[in-house]
Parts: C-alpha cells; sequence; structure tokens
C-alpha cells in the first residue's frame, strides 16, 4: 500500500521518492537550527524536485525555519498552506 502511496506521489510530481527518503535519513541527526545546513536542505530539496528556488524565497524559508515558524503537524500546515492561497 505504501509503495502505491508513493508511486502515486512519483507519477504526479516527477520527484523520485528513493531520494527523498535519503534525503529524510540524512536529516536524522541534522541540525536545524545551523543556517548552513537549512540553506544546504533547501537546496538538495530543490534539486531534488527540480524546481528553482529564488533567493527571496530561501530567504524567507531559511527565517521560518531558524525562527521556529514551521507548522509540527499536518493540520497547521495545510491551514497555513490554504492562508497563503487567498
Amino acid at each position: 500500500m505504501l509503495s502505491n502511496f508513493f508511486g502515486n506521489i512519483e507519477k504526479k510530481t516527477g520527484v523520485n521518492m528513493n531520494e527523498v527518503m535519503k534525503l529524510v535519513q540524512s536529516l536524522q541527526n541534522a541540525d536545524l537550527k545551523d543556517e548552513k545546513t537549512v540553506r544546504s536542505v533547501i537546496r538538495e530539496l530543490a534539486l531534488i524536485a527540480k524546481k528553482e528556488v529564488p533567493k527571496e524565497k530561501e530567504e524567507k524559508i531559511v527565517k521560518a525555519i531558524l525562527n521556529n515558524e514551521v507548522p509540527k503537524d499536518f493540520s497547521s500546515l495545510l491551514k497555513m498552506m490554504d492562508k497563503k492561497k487567498k
């Protein structure tokens, strides 16, 4: 069932889930309060997703992570994303 889920994500996004899982594993002991580490993760995710992250957007993401402004659960994340659509 989980492999079907990841397969569907890969089909819809073109993102290789094996690469995502490798990145997730590498982050288990990462210091996400370190700006250099956070920037590295953002750039790695951008490469995996084959998306460009403009410098201004990278700055906002880094600031949010370093200031602990990132939602802790899925429902909060959805609420945050919904607000940005409006």
